[in-house]
């Protein structure tokens, strides 16, 4: 796939090119791709705002198997790779978005303080002519992600320098409960190959960004 090109742009440009998005259809589903940490969720929501009430979110992290699960399959200590996520609810619910334009939808996700994901926290509305969804996995060219993939209009690929990244992801675990080491351990047997099986998808997505030194704010 041919990769746009990535200069520099401000969140302003981002949200008005992810509207171009809506000109063929009632409603498009714009994708968010990149590895862990490297600031997916903060731009979807950013452009989601700056948007307005004709977006909405759909984060992946709705869609993290519970600890039940994890146990049961053996990937407690994975969790967060590709195989602790529901991908075929994650289709599905990509799919009902597109047809199901009439009422409410309502979209799950992951919450930080239970460590579990939870059920309607986010919603979108009749009103709503474009979703953004993020995750690491969008672009992946395995099963379940693949359909993922074909039902977005596009999909960007959000990057960050790998220091930015470490630092944001222990940051992460330590707000979580774990101490530093545990932290540290984590970020490097858990996110680290995480990173690596999503990097190789880089090239799927239709342009390359950043959001080092964006201005996010939503005016």
């Amino acid at each position: 796939m041919e990769i746009a090109d990535d200069r520099p742009q401000s969140l302003a440009d981002l949200a008005e090119d992810a509207r171009k998005l809506t000109t063929a259809g009632p409603r498009a589903v714009l994708g968010l791709a990149g590895p862990p940490g490297a600031g997916k969720s903060t731009l979807a929501r950013a452009l989601v705002a700056r948007i307005g009430e004709q977006a909405a979110y759909l984060p992946l992290d709705g869609f993290h198997l519970a600890n039940a699960q994890l146990e049961r399959l053996g990937l407690t200590a994975r969790k967060g790779s590709e195989p602790s996520f529901d991908v075929r609810g994650y289709v599905a619910l990509l799919r009902r978005v597109l047809d199901d334009t009439a009422g409410d939808i309502y979209v799950p996700d992951y919450d930080r303080t239970l460590h579990e994901p939870v059920a309607a926290r986010h919603v979108v509305p009749p009103a709503a002519r474009l979703v953004v969804t993020e995750g690491n996995y969008l672009a992946c060219d395995l099963p379940g992600w693949r359909e993922a993939r074909a039902l977005m209009a596009a999909c960007w690929y959000v990057e960050a320098p790998p220091d930015v990244r470490q630092a944001r992801l222990v940051e992460r675990q330590l707000a979580g409960g774990r101490d530093a080491n545990e932290a540290r351990a984590w970020v490097a047997t858990n996110d680290a190959p995480n990173g690596e099986l999503v990097e190789a998808s880089r090239g799927r997505c239709d342009r390359i960004l950043s959001t080092i030194g964006m201005d996010m704010s939503v005016l």
